[in-house]
């Protein structure tokens, strides 16, 4: 059972990874091997709109006074000119910055299908990674032309878009977007709902970097919060997905401590054995705890 397994994993990766960036940029759902809702644009405040459905993560965009921001790329061209084509139909103002939460492809592989020279801003460390993934993708996607490494506010008018780093967490760029005029916070993937959240190793994430991150955010004067892969929530929801993963890791803390496997420790929690395309929440809290030096239980 576990060759076949193993099989199974290789044919998959091997799938993966012919297609062009998207194994790269480690973290695309698997609700993508579905066929995609239609793209459609929702308000939540005065200046903040959520896109969804398409391929590729939820986006938002932000109409300042002048012109607007959009954050997120979509997963390919195509549902990019989409949500372009909507963005035109909401407001006539153009569009002059891409902000990009992360660098995953489910959020940054359309930023082939904007038109012109929008400027492209990010995470110095979200353009590390989408640079290194061009080395090995067929389609390259554009750099950001603009990064930062701590935290940076844009201008429009009187309105105020903070970009927020406060450390590594689903990955070690992961930003948060704020308006606080509007009192909403956009997060990427650093919410999930319904799931564990996703920790890409790969790219120096961290659980409990995200966990301190969450707390974070819990801390701003927003609202609502948007994100990559759910419906828009409201600050209880963020404080209940850290509780949720602050108990796992107490939890895991406890069971490593006892000198249990993970593969026990994934048993006690009601997690598979089986070895998943993303290792489990708790295999990552597992890994970052003792290191190196597992006992699989599969040896």
């Amino acid at each position: 059972m576990r060759k076949l397994g193993i099989l199974h994993a290789i044919l998959f990766l091997v799938l993966i990874i012919g297609m062009p960036v998207f194994g790269q940029q480690a973290g695309q759902p698997p609700q993508y091997r579905q066929a995609a809702a239609p793209v459609s644009v929702h308000q939540i405040s005065p200046h903040v709109y959520e896109v969804r459905g398409g391929v590729g993560a939820n986006c938002s965009f932000i109409v300042g006074e002048e012109e607007v921001f959009v954050i997120d790329a979509k997963m390919n061209s195509d549902s990019a000119k989409e949500m372009i084509s909507l963005i035109k139909q909401t407001t006539d103002k153009p569009i002059s910055h891409i902000i990009l939460t992360h660098s995953d492809g489910d959020h940054v592989n359309g930023l082939s299908g904007f038109p012109g020279n929008p400027d492209i801003i990010a995470h110095a460390n979200t353009a590390k990674h989408i640079e290194k993934a061009n080395e090995s993708g067929r389609e390259k996607v554009p750099l950001p032309n603009e990064t930062f490494s701590d935290r940076m506010s844009i201008y429009s008018g009187k309105l105020r878009i903070d970009l927020i780093y406060l450390g590594p967490a689903h990955t070690d760029g992961d930003i948060v977007i704020y308006v606080p005029e509007d009192q909403v916070a956009i997060l990427g993937d650093l919410f999930f709902k319904g799931r564990d959240p996703l920790i890409h190793k790969i790219k120096d994430g961290s659980s409990f970097g995200l966990a301190g991150v969450l707390l974070e955010i819990i801390g701003l004067n927003a609202q609502t919060y948007l994100s990559g892969h759910a419906e828009p929530v409201a600050k209880t929801e963020v404080e209940n997905l850290y509780r949720h993963i602050t108990e796992i890791q107490d939890k895991v803390k406890t069971m490593a401590g006892e000198g249990k496997t993970v593969d026990e420790v994934k048993k006690a929690l009601g997690i598979s054995t089986e070895q998943g395309f993303w290792p489990s929440l708790a295999e990552v809290i597992y890994q970052e705890i003792a290191g190196g030096g597992l006992k699989s239980g599969r040896e």
